[in-house]
């Protein structure tokens, strides 16, 4: 048996070991960057004041149940291709590019603009890992990534919207 047990873990598949890899890191990346927007996104609808409040405080609730929804799919992908995923928030801090934000206060159009920020950070990073699995011609990932991306894609765009004034 391997260190630490990783047989147990070993998952079959057709893609060549180190083409898994490099897709493992782009998506355990994407992971850790969709934890800390979800906790983010999160932490505003939490916090968000003003004359907006209860159309902010929707959509951002909107927003991170959609966040959320695909951690699950992006950690299974990365086991489907025979490797380890995110095991903690201690790895999703290490793994993540997208900044926290602790501040006391933050005005609501901060929020917006800060997270349609993120979002398109995300998109950035979806389409780095689409020619990365793309290359490891990993057709399961690659056809996902295109929905995360919309996805993604469309929080930005209603984060816009929403800050919009006059």
């Amino acid at each position: 048996m391997a260190k630490g047990g990783k047989e147990k873990l070993k998952t079959p598949t057709d893609l060549g070991d180190n083409a898994t890899k490099t897709v493992a890191q782009a998506l355990n990346g994407i992971l850790a960057d969709s934890y800390a927007l979800y906790f983010k996104t999160k932490n505003f609808h939490w916090h968000v004041s003003g004359p907006h409040f209860r159309d902010y405080h929707l959509l951002l609730d909107d927003q991170a149940a959609q966040i959320f929804a695909t951690t699950d799919a992006i950690a299974e992908r990365v086991r489907k291709t025979g490797n380890t995923t995110l095991r903690s928030i201690g790895d999703v801090s290490r793994h993540q590019t997208i900044k926290d934000n602790d501040a006391e206060f933050v005005s609501a159009p901060a929020m917006l603009a800060e997270l349609r920020e993120d979002n398109l950070a995300l998109v950035a990073s979806l389409r780095e890992a689409k020619d990365i699995v793309d290359e490891a011609k990993d057709n399961a990932t690659s056809g996902i990534l295109d929905e995360w991306t919309d996805q993604a894609e469309e929080r930005a765009w209603f984060l816009f919207e929403a800050s919009r004034t006059g």
